[in-house]
Order: C-alpha cells, then sequence, then structure tokens
C-alpha cells in the first residue's frame, strides 16, 4: 500500500519532469544542462553517507535518477 511520503516523491518527481521539460522547450535549458543536472544530483546521492537504511534509499535514488537519464524522460530528444 503506497503512503502520504510515496505519493510526495511521485508527486515532487512529476513537478520536476515537467519543469525540466518546459525549460527544455522553451530553450531556457538546452538539454546536455538538463542532463547534467540529473546527473548533480544521482552524484549527490551516491557520494552520501548514512546508516546502511540510509544508504540503501540513497543508492536508489541515484539509480531511479540515472534510469531517467538513460531513458530521456526529462527531455524531449528529437
Amino acid at each position: 500500500m503506497s503512503t502520504a511520503r510515496e505519493h510526495a516523491g511521485q508527486a515532487a518527481l512529476s513537478i520536476c519532469e515537467a519543469l525540466l521539460l518546459a525549460m527544455n522547450d522553451r530553450g531556457l535549458l538546452p538539454e546536455h544542462e538538463i542532463v547534467g543536472v540529473l546527473r548533480d544530483a544521482a552524484a549527490t546521492h551516491e557520494n552520501a553517507v548514512g546508516t546502511e537504511p540510509e544508504m540503501e534509499n540513497h543508492r536508489a535514488v541515484a539509480e531511479l535518477i540515472n534510469a531517467i537519464i538513460a531513458g530521456g524522460n526529462s527531455v524531449r530528444r528529437s
């Protein structure tokens, strides 16, 4: 069963993706800059420290961000 926290995370991801797409569509950020933002976000989680449960969460977040990069979800590729 989904929790309120999971819903909040899904909403945040959806909002951020929409913002990245809008910035790219309007020419505010080119694709390589958007991918750079995503890579920076993934690196932050890949380099995070904490307890094992916290590290597991950070690894999962980094994997999700890297999957978004690989899938091209946040940029409209020509």
